[in-house]
């Protein structure tokens, strides 16, 4: 949200500089994410002056250059040549001294120097309207009334103050400070308590609507069928308006807080939410038909035209303000129609101010995508007493701006009016929530600088009342935290004791695993990256899909805010994809990412049972609200998110199960660019799977299986597992699936199965050993076995059958050759190396070693031995 400091000190007098003002807010818990100088205009106004041209002359053989003479007030009288045509002596003028930048006639900035013309010394320039960037004028110089002191800067003359706008981060909970007068309260309670307890607001003005003689308005009829989606409804009919363009000062403070000015009727709507946080709707009278408003829902399937000129398919749960024949007219607190607004050439206006239902808000937001301005404030959810202020501050205001006259009563719809929360407090819960102990008088002061009353007051507590602008002050602790807010937590002091419980961690502990392997890549190279938890079914689901997947295996999830991303993904595959896809079409294609994160998936269910897992999202709170990043990179606010521990028979949402994984992916160049030769190599199946045991031996799993594996995922695969505990599989992803994606290089993907990895490092302890004082002996052997054989064979069995001496089996030749080897056949070239720590290995006991081996090789690999 984007607050402005002018405005903010329009309420309030505010004695700090823009760096404190941030800090204070962010302890109110307005949390100021940055903030921007916003000038009024492009030149720098502080550097242009006030001044009095003296003297005025023509310079010979030109036909409008004037030769000045200009005192600024700093006791120098400045030589200055001037091409206006309405230059004299005796002008008030702004003059821009040297250094300064203006406006060029094209709209370019250029520096005002010191230099000749003619002959004639120039130590400044003469300004007119457009070269201060103030306005369109350049027929002649502006000239100032007499008698303007000389000196002043143009930014004071003028009034054009630089604003700082601030960016707030504001939480849900903040309903009460979506608007400046809002943001303006919470600084006055700061001040009241810290500084000066007398300090007052400077309230906008509101004066109440002035009732037209009977029979001398118009009436509009407004019918209010659904109270649950709308409790209050005020409404006024303006008659004789002139729409036209807004002033500059509306227009550069909407532009300046991000706001597009259309005309001063929409201007003046906009600005009142921002001031006051009440969203308003202006409807061109004479549009709406039988000057009759119905407040209703449609039929499923109605039709209604958008202000941005789209056909959208109504729901029955949409709010619709509509006509008297129920024509839609736009929907309720989000969109407006394209045919019921107010353009140029309006007369007559209907000016609407409500409350709708945060809930039914933020459905028809999400369903149609309409993530506006008014829907925002509506969802967090507006003060229902503050509908008519807004309206008669919003009728003045346009009256101001488009005149007009005010040709009806106001419509005040309001069944069941919103009565303050009355919260019972006790003085010693607020001591033992804040952790001091805050005297009755203190608590007193605080709550009444927040306008909130205290009633049934006794020694040990009182009743709160808290004022229906924050609808989130309910409980006893709301109230403590409101307290809080403004005593200031800095302001707490640390005890002088801390005491902990001690914690145990798990062996081995999951975050130490993770950061060690985390280490280990970001060492070789690896960026970590994080991707959605949620993923697109259609990538695993229907004809054209990708990877397929059962679709009874799918844990699917309600999202109303974007439903391209319907289920929870159960490969870390498309993440990394995507990124890849993402980072090569901005010329990036060489990249080594890793990604932690969860992968679900629905167990088989009984045909009674129906499909897959499905999640819904409860308004307010479900899993598309506002909640930190977990691991995955998934919303999940902590000890009730989709992605926390689930109970032992559950395993995950709905029922699915969890697997924590490590994916890797490498693509592109093997080395980056380099003036060393050589040729350019890529990144093959080789190269990932020296990360993966490297990645392994770091972590200190050893003795597992190799597998060839034939998976949908990939074209080559291998798997490293014990038994039926997988610990990674790895390999190239099959160039369709990386087509699919539009991902133009190879990748090669890793998927580590961490939960399966954990418990294989419980059992690890460090040990230290001697290093070797005696020598390793080598012996090589040329295997002509079946192409079906394996390396990973070789060294198994070789394990197995010397496995107490031999320290490294390594292949280091391949040869293929029908005609010399015969069909099918392959020759392999592998060392042994063997050691003894206890003695030096002899010629005969390695000779014996060698002839076990040979044999085995030729019982069960069917090898020959080339001599």
């Amino acid at each position: 949200m984007k607050v402005s400091l002018n405005w903010i000190r329009e309420f309030l007098d505010l004695d700090k500089t823009p760096e404190e003002i941030a800090d204070i807010l962010t302890s109110l818990g307005l949390e100021v994410e940055g903030w921007d100088a916003v000038k009024p205009s492009p030149v720098d106004l502080d550097k242009v002056v006030t001044g009095r041209v003296l003297e005025c002359v023509r310079i010979p053989d030109t036909d409008h250059l004037s030769a000045t003479k200009v005192d600024v007030g700093d006791g120098t009288i400045r030589s200055i040549v001037c091409g206006a045509p309405n230059v004299a002596a005796g002008q008030y003028v702004l003059v821009a001294l040297p250094g300064t930048n203006v406006r060029s006639k094209d709209g370019q900035l250029f520096e005002i120097g010191e230099r000749k013309v003619r002959g004639v010394p120039s130590q400044g320039m003469i300004c007119a309207q457009d070269e201060l960037g103030i306005g369109h004028d350049h027929s002649g110089i502006m000239v100032l009334p007499e008698g303007v002191r000389l000196g002043i800067s143009a930014a004071q003359y003028l009034q054009l103050a630089t604003d700082v706008v601030y960016e707030i981060g504001l939480t849900p909970n903040r309903a009460d400070a979506t608007s400046h007068l809002g943001v303006a309260r919470d600084l006055l309670a700061w001040v009241r308590h810290h500084e000066n307890p007398q300090a007052t607001l400077r309230l906008p003005a509101a004066p109440p609507v002035s009732v037209p003689d009977p029979g001398q308005g118009t009436t509009i009829e407004v019918h209010v069928e659904n109270t649950e989606a709308c409790s209050r409804y005020t409404g006024v009919l303006l008659q004789g308006v002139q729409v036209q363009e807004s002033p500059g000062w509306l227009k550069d403070r909407l532009l300046a807080l991000g706001q597009r000015p259309i005309n001063n009727v929409v201007d003046a709507t906009n600005y009142v939410r921002l001031e006051l946080g009440q969203p308003l709707h202006a409807f061109d009278a004479t549009r709406i038909q039988g000057n009759k408003i119905r407040v209703k829902t449609l039929p499923a399937g109605t039709i209604f035209k958008s202000l941005d000129e789209v056909d959208r398919q109504l729901s029955a749960d949409d709010l619709m303000i509509c006509d008297g024949d129920s024509n839609p007219m736009c929907i309720g607190g989000v969109f407006g129609g394209a045919t019921s607004g107010v353009t140029m050439g309006a007369s007559s206006v209907f000016l609407e101010s409500a409350r709708f239902n945060p809930s039914w808000i933020r459905r028809s937001m999400l369903r149609h995508n309409l993530r506006t301005d008014a829907a925002w404030a509506f969802e967090k959810g507006v003060d229902p007493n503050g509908c008519r202020i807004a309206l008669q501050r919003a009728v003045d205001l346009i009256r101001q701006l488009a005149g007009g006259e005010i040709a009806s009563a106001v419509t005040d719809i309001y069944p069941k009016p919103v009565e303050p929360a009355r919260i019972p407090v006790e003085y010693g819960r607020i001591n033992s929530l804040i952790g001091e102990n805050l005297p009755p008088a203190t608590v007193k002061n605080i709550l009444a600088a927040l306008e909130i009353g205290v009633e049934s007051e006794t020694t040990a507590g009182f009743t709160a009342v808290a004022p229906t602008n924050k609808p989130d002050v309910v409980r006893e602790a709301d109230i403590v935290e409101e307290i809080l807010r403004i005593y200031g937590l800095d302001t707490v002091a640390m005890p002088a004791q801390l005491r902990t419980n001690m914690e145990i961690s798990p062996r081995p502990d999951p975050d130490a695993v993770r950061n060690l392997a985390a280490d280990f890549l970001a060492a070789n190279g690896f960026y970590e990256c994080m991707s959605l938890s949620l993923s697109n079914s259609a990538y695993y689901t229907g004809e054209n899909a990708p990877l397929p997947f059962p679709k009874e295996m799918l844990v699917y999830v309600h999202n109303t805010a974007n439903q391209g991303l319907d289920c929870l993904r159960p490969s870390m595959l498309f993440g990394g994809l995507e990124t890849i896809r993402h980072n090569q079409n901005r010329q990036n294609p060489d990249l080594r990412l890793f990604e932690f994160g969860k992968t679900y998936a629905s167990p088989p269910r009984p045909p009674h049972e129906g499909g897959s897992s499905v999640l819904r999202d409860a308004p307010g709170k479900g899993i598309n609200s506002p909640a930190p990043l977990d691991e995955g990179g998934m919303g999940d606010a902590p000890g009730k998110g989709i992605n926390s521990p689930a109970p032992p028979h559950m395993g995950g949402p709905g029922g699915a199960s969890e697997t924590s994984r490590l994916a890797i992916f490498l693509t592109g160049a093997h080395h980056p660019e380099s003036w060393q030769p050589g040729p350019k190599t890529a990144v093959d199946f080789y190269t990932l799977k020296a990360y993966v045991q490297n990645l392994l031996a770091r972590l200190g799993v050893s003795g597992y299986q190799e597998t060839v594996v034939q998976e949908t995922r990939f074209r080559v695969a291998l798997r490293y597992h014990r038994g039926p505990k997988e610990f990674v599989t790895f390999g190239r992803v099959l160039p369709a699936i990386a087509k699919k994606m539009d991902v133009k290089n190879a990748v090669y993907y890793a998927d580590f199965n961490f939960d399966n990895i954990l418990p294989a490092l419980a059992a690890n302890r460090i040990q230290f050993q001697e290093m070797n004082r005696f020598p390793v002996v080598r012996r090589d052997l040329a295997l002509v076995l079946d192409r079906g054989v394996t390396f990973a064979e070789i060294r198994q069995l070789a394990g197995k059958t010397v496995k107490k001496l031999l320290k490294e089996v390594n292949l280091f030749d391949i040869f293929e050759d029908d005609e010399r080897l015969g069909a099918g056949k392959k020759s392999y070239a592998v060392s042994f190396l063997f050691e003894d720590p206890q003695k030096t290995l002899q010629d005969k006991e390695i000779d014996a070693l060698l002839q076990q081996l040979q044999q085995v090789f030729e019982q069960r690999l069917n090898a020959t031995i080339r001599k």
